[in-house]
């Protein structure tokens, strides 16, 4: 079942985010990810999100999102988007309706 990394945040930091984004791609394709969204001015419609950036990822599953998430390669980078940014991520199944 596919999952989805969705991250939302507000960058503090442009140019450590910059410097984030171009560590983190290459790792994306490494481990079967699919960048699906990426908006820096999302609207809200419901509550009050960190920011308005929207960032969603698909991977084949949940355990193939976390492979790719713990790897060394994303790990040597995430700092960079921690200290970057202020939001959070999560990692949701796709669901099968039917």
């Amino acid at each position: 079942m596919a999952a989805f990394f969705i991250a939302q945040y507000q960058v503090n930091d442009a140019d450590l985010y910059r410097e984030y984004s171009a560590g983190a791609g290459p790792t994306l394709q490494q481990y079967g990810g699919e960048l699906v969204a990426f908006d820096s001015a999302a609207e809200t419609m419901e509550g009050t999100p960190p920011g308005p950036q929207t960032v969603v990822i698909r991977f084949e599953s949940t355990d193939a999102a976390k492979t790719w998430y713990n790897s060394s390669e994303y790990q040597a980078v995430v700092g960079k988007r921690l200290a970057a940014t202020a939001g959070f991520s999560v990692i949701s199944q796709s669901m099968n309706i039917g």
